[in-house]
């Protein structure tokens, strides 16, 4: 496939590494509007985006994409507030929109466990549930999408939880899920779920020890989005 890279920072580099290895092409980097502006014929030419940009500019590189009727993959976080519209938009003029609020494979496993949990631990009101979560200081929204995403599927099972809140430093209220967002060097992601009580703790956490699984989950969903229309995510792809 030829493949543009919206964001060419870090993990577009990452994304570059194992595309090559994957004998795909990336024919086209974006990394500032004057780059759109220069290579917007380049990118009629290929197959898919992939977007690891900033908050403030993602949705505008979905619309570009649409604009385009290019198949864009979105690993930028912090946007999800016009999640709604935009998945509309897509269905509405029939492109092709895939999102994650992360790409590793170990994670999205560790999401479908985190889900089996809550709804076991929805009987047993004796334990309190909270959630961490430490990126590298170059990461600009917190708590992360991971993060949000673990706390929304713990909300859909857990009854006694109604919001989860950012509490670095004031206690959650008993009705809320505490999400702790710690920003540390180059940490590539560490997402922890504890469930505790008097008795004893329980943790699932996960880990990750560099960008190549987000790179490549990325990459696998490039190729799964190919010659689709409508939105996905990596519950699909997986399920596949």
């Amino acid at each position: 496939m030829r493949i543009a890279l919206l964001g060419y920072g870090k993990m577009g580099k990452a994304i570059e590494a194992i595309a090559t290895e994957r004998k795909h092409e990336i024919a086209v980097r974006i990394d500032n509007e004057t780059d759109w502006m220069e290579h917007i014929d380049d990118l009629r030419q290929c197959d898919v985006a992939i977007d690891f940009s900033l908050p403030d500019t993602a949705v505008s590189n979905i619309m570009k994409c649409f604009n385009l009727n290019l198949p864009v993959v979105v690993g930028t976080t912090g946007w999800y507030d016009q999640l709604e519209t935009v998945v509309q938009d897509c269905k509405n003029r029939q492109q092709a929109l895939f999102v994650a609020s992360n790409f590793s494979i170990g994670m999205n496993i560790m999401f479908d466990l985190n889900r089996r949990l809550a709804r076991l631990m929805n009987r047993y009101e004796n334990y309190d549930v909270s959630i961490s979560e430490t990126h590298h200081i170059h990461k600009l929204d917190a708590p992360s999408g991971t993060a949000i995403t673990l706390a929304c599927d713990i909300l859909e099972e857990l009854e006694r939880k109604q919001q989860w809140i950012l509490s670095n430093d004031d206690p959650a209220p008993k009705n809320a899920i505490a999400i702790t967002a710690l920003r540390e060097g180059e940490t590539p992601g560490t997402h922890t779920v504890v469930y505790d009580s008097e008795i004893d703790t329980l943790t699932l956490r996960h880990e990750a020890k560099s960008r190549k699984g987000l790179a490549l989950g990325a990459l696998l969903a490039a190729e799964y989005l190919h010659d689709k229309k409508g939105f996905f995510t990596m519950r699909e792809l997986l399920e596949e």
